[in-house]
């Protein structure tokens, strides 16, 4: 895992040099151990790496293959590449370093662009091509890597965070409307390839592009999940023993795939609890786990040690717990927010901050459970969507998950934004799109491509990362999501959701595990805001920068203000929150950074 960061110049100069040494060191967090660049003629590539496979220097980067005529930088792991280095052999080539960045070089020049169909895994990399005078990017499937870029006609940037990107300069930091208003009606979610910023962009998951030093470019999709079930039926016992086998080889792979330890983050949910119980069938022995929690409110509670706990006792595992006050959590939230790619609405991402950062003293990977509640039907508002039966889909999606009506979108903003209902359009437009049997179907497809990428995976990478921490999602395994997406839904809603993990969980973890409520790392300070929290958000919505932009209408502020703690989204977001968050990562990446 690592930063990586570029410059292709469209214009046959050479890329300024210093450019890539302030994108460099806005990527230093994501890989402490080596910092390596490379330019020739109209390309400059930086790298910051973490190592985790074959720690040795020969597999710093930029990696260069002089033989072949191909440079790489590379973020992620390629959980396929020993077999993938075989076949590569067989066809007569020949590694001079033992990790997986290598296999990807190779890997291209056997393949071209369509390796990137042969990679199993999460990945962001780009490839020079010396000989072609090309360089070709690629993001994984599921879009757990990330990779911003920057293309005005004259240059191409890219980098693994917005930070990066606005470091090297020149680049067009006004508001995108479109993706504003994505941001206040997807929980923070901006499909890509907008982001909040006009002049940044961002791959879409499962896509390449390839740019030539002569401008042209070429942006493709790889692959499509498919929610159709075209196959023999299964019966529900065939359908738990296929998940079971999947998640078990996803566990497998993501612990044997690392020269160093491996630990959990361990919610006390049911997701993350599962896979402790997998590690350790799997014979792992001491496995380290990691929770947090944090000051209750009088509606809620802040921290899930009691089911952790239990989890911790059936498997001996070396436990760190981590209590957080509310003090600690303000203190240290603009930090978290300047760690953002983008701005995020969840709660959870200081939760997810504080916690890797004690973490990463201790293992530079673990595996989470992100993505079990999308690709299992966990989430509260599944059941309501499947019970509509009325209306254009987009408007059963939207009852049930949209943060604000248009209408109030409208309200929110001030005169200037104020535009069409571009979400409503995008989100009928993703639903509609082919190769999906039903309603769910169509939900949990957009939701595991599309919303997912931006909320609890691109906040899981950018919290960890920050403090160079590698996290795992075994629930986002490519054959595993594949099998799931046939699935039919009302099997994956049974018993209140998450049917089928729940049945394999049984006698592994405690029933209290499984039977309790779907949770999450709480942060209530941040759903239910009073005192300390509601004048840290008035004095950033009162501040001068904020007036001066111009985003928010007043009135709707000052209302929010009045009932801070009262104001909350569909799915239980907090509005006042959302209006400072954003704000406050303006002030943080854009204006200071």
């Amino acid at each position: 895992m690592c930063g990586i960061c570029g410059e292709l110049r469209l214009d046959g100069s050479a890329p300024e040099l210093a450019d890539i040494d302030r994108m460099l060191r806005r990527l230093e967090r994501r890989g402490p151990d080596h910092e390596g660049s490379f330019s020739d003629g109209p390309v400059a590539l930086g790298h910051r790496r973490l190592a985790i496979i074959d720690l040795s220097e020969r597999a710093n980067q930029p990696m260069v293959d002089s033989e072949l005529g191909l440079v790489l930088v590379f973020n992620g792991t390629i959980y396929n590449y020993p077999e993938l280095r075989e076949e590569l052999r067989g066809k007569g080539y020949h590694f001079f370093s033992s990790g997986d960045s290598e296999v990807i070089l190779k890997a291209w020049h056997a393949w071209g662009e369509r390796c990137v169909e042969r990679l199993h895994g999460m990945f962001a990399f780009a490839v020079w091509d010396e000989k072609g005078q090309r360089l070709f990017l690629a993001r994984d499937r599921l879009g757990i890597k990330p990779l911003y870029y920057s293309l005005d006609g004259g240059r191409l940037l890219f980098a693994s965070n917005t930070q990066a990107l606005l470091a090297a300069g020149g680049v067009d930091t006004s508001i995108d409307p479109v993706a504003l208003h994505h941001q206040f009606t997807l929980h923070g979610v901006v499909p890509a390839p907008r982001t909040i910023l006009r002049g940044v962009r961002k791959l879409p998951p499962a896509h390449t592009l390839t740019v030539a030093a002569d401008g042209r470019t070429e942006r493709r999709r790889y692959w499509r999940l498919a929610a159709t079930r075209t196959e023999r039926p299964l019966s529900e016992p065939e359908w738990i023993e296929r998940i079971h086998d999947d998640l078990r080889e996803a566990v497998e792979r993501r612990k044997r795939i690392a020269d160093v330890p491996v630990g959990v983050l361990l919610s006390g949910g049911l997701d993350s609890s599962l896979l402790v119980a997998l590690l350790a069938e799997a014979g792992v022995e001491d496995l380290l786990t990691f929770s947090v929690g944090f000051e209750d409110t009088p509606e809620e509670k802040g921290s899930e040690f009691e089911f952790s706990d239990q989890v911790v006792e059936r498997y001996g595992t070396r436990h760190h717990k981590l209590h957080i006050p509310n003090a600690g959590v303000l203190q240290r939230l603009p930090e978290a927010v300047r760690q953002m790619a983008e701005p995020m609405f969840g709660q959870d991402a200081v939760a997810f901050y504080l916690l890797a950062e004690q973490v990463s003293q201790h293992v530079r990977v673990v595996q989470s459970g992100q993505g079990a509640d999308e690709v299992f039907g966990g989430y509260f508002w599944y059941p309501r969507m499947a019970a509509e039966r009325e209306g254009p889909e987009v408007e059963r999606f939207a009852r049930h998950y949209f943060d604000r009506d248009h209408e109030e979108f409208l309200q929110m903003v001030a005169a200037p934004w104020r535009g069409a209902d571009h979400t409503r359009e995008l989100v009928a437009e993703l639903l509609a799109e082919p190769g999906a049997d039903t309603f769910m179907d169509r939900v949990f497809r957009l939701d595991v491509t599309t919303l997912i990428v931006d909320d609890p995976v691109k906040r899981v990478d950018n919290m960890t990362m920050a403090w160079g921490l590698e996290a795992r999602v075994p629930f986002l395994d490519q054959q595993l999501v594949e099998h799931a997406a046939r699935m039919p839904p009302e099997l994956k809603l049974a018993s209140g959701g998450k049917h089928v993990l729940k049945a394999i969980a049984r006698g592994r973890i405690p029933d209290a595990v499984i039977d309790r409520p779907k949770g999450y790392f709480p942060v209530p300070a941040l759903k239910f805001v009073r005192g300390e929290f509601l004048a840290f958000m008035r004095d950033i919505l009162d501040s001068r920068a904020c007036r001066e932009r111009g985003l928010y209408d007043r009135a709707y502020v000052e209302r929010l203000l009045a009932e801070p703690d009262r104001h909350h989204t569909r799915i239980q977001g907090n509005k006042l929150w959302h209006l400072a968050a954003l704000e406050l990562w303006l002030q943080l990446n854009v204006e200071g950074g």
